[in-house]
């Protein structure tokens, strides 16, 4: 073979391997129906059977799936252990002990891998079981498009840079959504999901002190509602370093998925200074008052925008793979 055949050669296959890249990273509803049809069914069969001895995974595994996504793009590397060599984004001050619901992932996995071996991606998993998280408290059903591959790559260093901090402002929580794809009003809809679940109260004594010493003044946060502080204290006494102690995010429904969150936040019952800022900024105000009034609405734009925050890819030239134990890259 010449060397002008051999430079075609080559051309040829970077275009190849350039179309099958962009093929690969397409996701699609119902990507499993012929390869592994049970596939979703038996996701949806573990996280039931977890909900009913622990309602509390629900909004664990939403959570998990959100933090998943933002490092690397949904590519199941929360899932992954730490080694003696590398401390995993699961063991970060951010995930640990905070994150649950990952014997739910293991559950599932090992029955996909007994129905279908080396078929169904743990990012895909994941994915799954927070919308099927979602149904069990009584938020909307949705489809999730799914093919994505695992990752290769944890490392809880990279958390912290690109997880939003409850202590977040507007304009910090808004530059962090925008570099992963997801617009401001997105940022808001998304916001919702702390409608469900519960805050450690080390958040609000170590990281975001609103109840007891806000920026250092030894009192309470100004912008709290009065008659929420007591709630708070009561659920997190100041002495306590129990990371068992715990307060629900929304006050008025925690168990339910609803709008009550923007309720909340508007008379100022908003737990962390990442919901009380949405206040400050008059598009993300008035994205508050809309999601508030309109439940309905608010359902449709998470159900759009939670699916858009799914489908970030893994970042470009990663090799992804399908581990068969979601812990441990293959």
């Amino acid at each position: 073979m010449n060397s002008k055949m051999q430079r075609n050669c080559s051309i040829a296959l970077l275009v190849l391997l350039s179309i099958f890249s962009c093929f690969e990273a397409q996701l699609q509803v119902g990507f499993y129906s012929k390869t592994c049809p049970s596939a979703e069914t038996i996701v949806k069969q573990q996280v039931t059977k977890a909900f009913g001895s622990s309602p509390g995974i629900a909004p664990g595994l939403v959570r998990m799936h959100f933090h998943d996504c933002f490092i690397h793009g949904c590519d199941g590397s929360v899932l992954i252990d730490s080694t003696p060599g590398n401390q995993a984004e699961k063991d970060s001050i951010v995930n640990n002990p905070s994150l649950r619901g990952f014997e739910v992932i293991d559950a599932a996995k090992a029955a996909l891998e007994a129905q279908c071996k080396g078929i169904v991606s743990c990012a895909d998993i994941l994915a799954f079981a927070a919308r099927d998280s979602i149904a069990l408290v009584k938020g909307p059903a949705y489809s999730v498009p799914s093919g994505r591959k695992d990752g290769r790559i944890s490392k809880s260093s990279e958390v912290l840079a690109n997880i939003p901090s409850p202590a977040n402002n507007v304009g910090q929580l808004t530059n962090l959504f925008t570099s992963k794809g997801l617009t401001q009003d997105e940022m808001v809809t998304l916001s919702g999901a702390h409608t469900i679940g519960v805050s450690h109260c080390t958040i609000l004594t170590n990281v975001d002190d609103r109840i007891y010493n806000f920026n250092g003044t030894n009192k309470p946060d100004p912008a709290l509602n009065p008659s929420y502080v007591p709630q708070l204290q009561a659920a997190c006494p100041k002495a306590s370093t129990s990371t068992s102690s715990v307060v629900n995010m929304d006050p008025v429904t925690p168990t339910v998925f609803d709008n009550k969150y923007y309720s909340s936040v508007l008379v100022n019952k908003g737990l962390f200074t990442s919901d009380w800022t949405l206040r400050t900024n008059p598009a993300t105000a008035a994205g508050l008052s809309a999601n508030a009034n309109n439940q309905a609405q608010w359902v449709n734009k998470f159900k759009a925008a939670i699916v858009k925050m799914g489908s970030i890819p893994l970042d470009a030239g990663a090799v992804g793979e399908i581990r068969t134990n979601c812990r441990v890259i293959n």
